[in-house]
């Protein structure tokens, strides 16, 4: 572990919809450090699951696989890419299916566990910008900076149907805010690693403010932790 101590780590946590993966590819690209997209850990864990047959229940089968994914977050472009063994899974892994079956893998202690120590390697230099839900409590409770982004449900589900309209889909609003919710509630009240902000997060509230408000917000916070 000594080998860690001096690569820094900035976690931005917060549920879904709250722009923290957004936020987090821009510091990442900014700072030239690594990025890390926990939340697609599970989404690829399902996605893969379901290539496969395994059932979303199966905490060995699921466990075994989560071992053997070839997963890669590029940061240095525009693009939200994710790649599963050098295919461009990005749209795959971002659908309503997709992220009700992470948020069920999620609450799997086994698959939680097996997924810790991954995460945790993607701890590299020049630093690391890691994305999730339990960033800054569970994964890196040491990170030199820590963020919790949030918004308003109906804020969330506004920016999801916007989404989905732009990959040609035709959400309907209040389906997305019940179903937004619903993961809310699962993953506040899950037995292992709830959602929630670290004691010394910085908590950042995103209703009503553009990606350029947000990051300029999030960038002055990230660097007074950074120079301390």
């Amino acid at each position: 572990m000594k080998k860690h101590q001096t690569i820094p780590v900035i976690t931005v946590d917060g549920p879904s919809g709250s722009g923290k993966g957004t936020i987090s590819r821009m510091l990442a690209r900014e700072l030239g450090f690594h990025f890390l997209d926990s939340g697609a850990l599970y989404r690829l864990l399902a996605y893969a699951a379901g290539q496969r047959g395994i059932a979303l229940d199966d905490e060995p089968a699921l466990v075994k696989l989560s071992a053997e994914l070839d997963i890669r977050f590029p940061a240095d472009d525009d693009s939200d890419l994710v790649v599963l063994g050098g295919q461009d899974v990005t749209s795959a892994i971002r659908t309503e299916q997709a992220g009700r079956g992470a948020s069920l893998v999620a609450a799997l202690p086994a698959v939680r566990q097996a997924l810790l120590e991954r995460q945790r390697d993607f701890r590299k230099a020049p630093g690391l910008v890691a994305d999730g839900r339990d960033m800054g409590t569970v994964v890196f409770p040491a990170a030199d900076a820590k963020i919790f982004l949030t918004a308003s449900a109906e804020e969330r589900a506004r920016r999801r149907c916007n989404q989905l309209k732009e990959l040609g889909l035709e959400p309907v609003f209040e389906d997305i805010l019940a179903d937004i919710k619903a993961r809310d509630e699962r993953d506040a009240n899950r037995p292992v690693a709830p959602l929630r902000p670290a004691p010394d997060a910085e908590r950042v509230d995103t209703s009503g403010l553009d990606i350029p408000a947000t990051i300029e917000r999030v960038r002055n916070l990230v660097k007074n932790h950074l120079n301390q």
